[in-house]
C-alpha cells in the first residue's frame, strides 16, 4: 500500500521521512485562483504515484490557503478522471485551527478567515475527526492546560489581549545581554560552538 504525507510548512516537512511541502509534492504554482491546476501532467512519475496511493496525509493544512487546497482538487479530478473530491482519494488533513491560519498579506482578519480551509466549498464534504487529547503535552499537563486555556480564550488577561507567563516558562535574562540571544542560548545551548564546525 502506498501512502503519501506531505505538510503545508517547510519546517514540518523536515519531520517527515522523504517529507515534501504540498506545494514541491503536487507541483502547485505560486499564484492561483478558482480555475487554476497544477502543473502536473496526467502522465507524470507524480501523477501516476498519486494514482497508486490508497491514502494520502496532508498535515499543518490550516496554514493552507483553501484555494491550494482546491487547486489539488481540480488537478486530482483530472488525474483520476473522476469527478468527486479529490478524484476519489483518501485524504486525511491534519492540523489545529487555534495555530496558525493561512498568511494573507495586508489582509483584514475577515479576509485570512475567507483563505481558511472551512470556507472551502470542500470542507462540508469532509468528515470532522476532533481530538482532545496532546499525546505529546501529557508529560507536562500543567503547560499543556495553560495552552488549552490560551488557546480557548480562557486564560485571564492582564490587559486586553495580554496573559501573564507562568514563571516556570520564562527565560530570565540579565540586562547586559540581548533577550533574542538568551532564548537562542536557551532553546540552543551548544549553537555557538558548533555554528564554525559544519
Amino acid at each position: 500500500m502506498i501512502a503519501l504525507a506531505t505538510t503545508t510548512s517547510g519546517v514540518a516537512a523536515t519531520i517527515l521521512s522523504g517529507g515534501r511541502t504540498s506545494h514541491s509534492r503536487f507541483d502547485i504554482p505560486l499564484q492561483t485562483n478558482d480555475t487554476t491546476k497544477t502543473k502536473m501532467s496526467k502522465q507524470s512519475g507524480v501523477a501516476k504515484l498519486i494514482r497508486q496511493a490508497k491514502l494520502i496525509i496532508w498535515d499543518e493544512a490550516p496554514m493552507e490557503k483553501c484555494q491550494i487546497i482546491e487547486t489539488v482538487d481540480r488537478s486530482f479530478r483530472d488525474i483520476m478522471d473522476v469527478n468527486v473530491p479529490f478524484g476519489g482519494k483518501v485524504m486525511v488533513f491534519g492540523g489545529d485551527f487555534r495555530q496558525v491560519l493561512p498568511v494573507v498579506p495586508k489582509s483584514t482578519r475577515a479576509e485570512t478567515v475567507n483563505a481558511s480551509l472551512v470556507k472551502s466549498y470542500l470542507w462540508p464534504l469532509m468528515k470532522k475527526i476532533y481530538f482532545t487529547t496532546n499525546m505529546r503535552a501529557r508529560a507536562d499537563p500543567n503547560f499543556s492546560n495553560f495552552l488549552l486555556r490560551v488557546g480557548s480564550w480562557d486564560e485571564q488577561t492582564v490587559k486586553k489581549n495580554l496573559i501573564c507567563l507562568p514563571e516556570q516558562i520564562v527565560i530570565k535574562h540579565n540586562s547586559d545581554d540581548k533577550a533574542e540571544e538568551c532564548l537562542i542560548r536557551e532553546i540552543f545551548p551548544s549553537l555557538h560552538q558548533n555554528a564554525s564546525s559544519a
